[in-house]
Formats: C-alpha cells, structure tokens, sequence
C-alpha cells in the first residue's frame, strides 16, 4: 500500500467518525448527508483529481489533500490553487 493510500484509510476513518459520508465518485450523492466527503474526485480535464471534495449541505465547501506522514505543506498551496480552477461547474449537480 503507498504512503498516500495509507493516508487515505486514516482520512477516511477520521471523517467517518466525525459524522462525514464518505463515498466514491460512483456512489455520490450531495445529498446523502449534512457533510459529504467524495473520494478522487476528477477535475475539469488537464487539472487532475482531489483526493477528496467536501460538501456541505449540498455545496463544495473544500478539499483533503491525502499525503504521507510528515509531510510538509509547502506546495499545497499551489495545489489549492489548481482545485479552484478545476472544479467543474456547477459542481453542486453531482448526484450519481
């Protein structure tokens, strides 16, 4: 298992004990609960994926970059800066 997919079990426990449903792009629904937490999420082409999207009472409301521990967060603003300018429009209309 990469160090990301490691993140990624840890991230996932840690939203799902604070009340998050987590699902894939599959199976999303905005709607499904109060805080939902989509896994590789795919942005508009060339931007690639967020490891997760959150919704909030049915509108994006942030991201979750998975990293290794120990990971610093220089770069990651570089990174938030790409997901605001791939996220498909609208974004709200993602119920599968």
């Amino acid at each position: 298992m990469t160090p990301e997919a490691k993140a990624r079990v840890s991230i996932d426990a840690l939203l799902i004990s604070a009340g998050w449903h987590v699902c894939s792009v599959a199976d999303a629904n905005i709607h499904a609960a109060v805080g939902v937490a989509i896994r590789e999420f795919p942005l508009n082409p060339g931007f690639g994926y967020a490891d997760y999207l959150l919704y909030v009472n049915g509108k994006a409301c942030g991201v979750i970059e998975a990293k290794k521990e120990g990971a610093t967060l220089t770069g990651v603003e570089l990174q938030s800066s790409r997901y605001a300018k791939g996220l498909p429009r609208p974004a709200h209309k993602l119920i599968c």
